[in-house]
């Protein structure tokens, strides 16, 4: 008996004593994360408003628009103190009511009011406040703001450099043509292949088709068209052939049956102009292919033009007319659609070759000055690229490694 109650005031002492040894690192534990804690906190910058506000007129703009900047609150994106967003508030006087504008994310030091409800000239007041999880802090009043419209965007200087370059080539080269010298655009095989093409049509006694795409007038494609047409219409004149030009847009149709019209005085023929060959079909894409798609096989034309805007029926088109064994020659500025014609056509003026195509037949000075400006503009932008790299390049860790190799250092 007095045994087992020995064994058991033996057992009470040891569980006793292992729950204090174990509990004793936990609390020192906890006392030091307590300290460290309030060393922490005196450490820490406390938390307050941002400083160091100012509204000053949001520059390279046309008025309306005020620049409000700031230095960042005490304790902002801190492990301890967090800025969970900057309030912006405004008001057109420094004792007025302020009006929140945005709440933006902690982190942010400037803030750009565009308001449509700003007036230029007039004084705007701003202040910004951080808020914190437990609390809100203001900082001062910050302007006059008065915002106003710039005369210039400083940003775009060397837009606007390239602006006059360009225009001043422009007006160089089209003076040069107007004076008679020779303007040298680039010989294209669609080009050259117009001429033959309508002789071929005379000798086989059969009419020329000219298609002038789905595009409305106002696109660029469709006014290049009205050149080619003249030019062409101009040749048929003169050789006596037929032209039929069926029209998707009727005031597309209108100006055909003027350009046409046109060409046939200036060839000496205005008595065989035929005004029924340029005719309005439907402004339904596939009824007019078919419409188009009939031409072909009924009138087996010796020549095919398809110039303009073109969409899904360019290939049908195409391949109908390689069926009735005339030849075809293409252009359109729908990059997606020029293989197409590349596969079924003879000849086919990509993008930008259907634009020189309307200067070199029409020898318009206007046109032909234009074209060569954009071909030099391409030339100094293609220039400015290689040494815009070559900068880059030399001013890099392997470009400086490569130069130090050329001087043998």
């Amino acid at each position: 008996m007095l045994a087992n109650r020995l064994i058991r005031t033996v057992i009470l002492f040891v569980v006793l004593a292992a729950t204090t040894a174990f509990a004793q690192p936990a609390q020192n534990l906890q006392k030091a994360d307590n300290a460290f804690t309030f060393r922490y906190d005196m450490m820490a910058p406390p938390p307050g408003p941002p400083s160091a506000i100012t509204a000053e007129d949001l520059p390279n703009d046309p008025g309306k628009g005020v620049f409000v900047s700031w230095t960042s609150a005490p304790g902002d994106n801190d492990v301890y103190h967090i800025v969970e967003s900057y309030m912006i508030f405004r008001s057109p006087s420094p004792d007025g009511e302020f009006v929140l504008l945005s709440k933006i994310p902690g982190g942010s030091t400037d803030y750009s009011d565009s308001d449509t409800a700003l007036v230029n000239g007039n004084k705007y007041y701003y202040k910004v406040a951080a808020a914190y999880s437990s609390d809100t802090l203001y900082s001062g009043v910050a302007g006059p703001a008065i915002p106003k419209p710039q005369f210039f965007h400083t940003g775009r200087i060397f837009a606007f450099a390239m602006m006059l370059l360009f225009s001043g080539g422009a007006v160089l080269f089209i003076t040069k043509a107007r004076s008679g010298k020779k303007v040298y655009v680039r010989p294209i095989a669609g080009i050259d292949a117009v001429d033959e093409a309508i002789g071929r049509a005379t000798e086989m006694g059969r009419p020329i088709l000219f298609v002038p795409g789905l595009g409305d007038p106002s696109q660029v494609a469709t006014i290049a068209a009205f050149t080619i047409l003249g030019r062409v219409a101009k040749k048929v004149a003169e050789y006596q052939t037929r032209i039929i030009v069926p029209n998707y847009d009727p005031v597309v149709m209108t100006i055909c049956q003027e350009v046409v019209k046109e060409s046939y005085s200036a060839a000496g023929r205005p008595d065989d102009f035929n005004e029924r060959d340029i005719y309005f079909v439907t402004q339904d894409q596939f009824p007019y292919t078919a419409s188009v798609n009939g031409t072909m096989l009924r009138e087996r034309p010796a020549t095919n033009f398809y110039m303009g805007k073109f969409y899904a029926e360019s290939l049908v088109l195409s391949e109908t007319g390689f069926i009735a064994g005339s030849i075809q020659i293409a252009g359109t500025d729908e990059l997606v659609q020029i293989p197409f014609f590349i596969a079924a056509c003879d000849y086919t003026l990509m993008g930008e070759e259907l634009y020189a195509a309307s200067a070199y037949l029409s020898q318009e000075p206007a046109q032909l000055g234009t074209i060569k400006a954009q071909d030099w503009g391409k030339v100094v932008a293609i220039a400015l690229m290689i040494i815009g790299a070559a900068i880059y390049y030399f001013s890099s860790s392997a470009g400086s490694s490569f130069s130090a190799f050329i001087q043998g250092g």
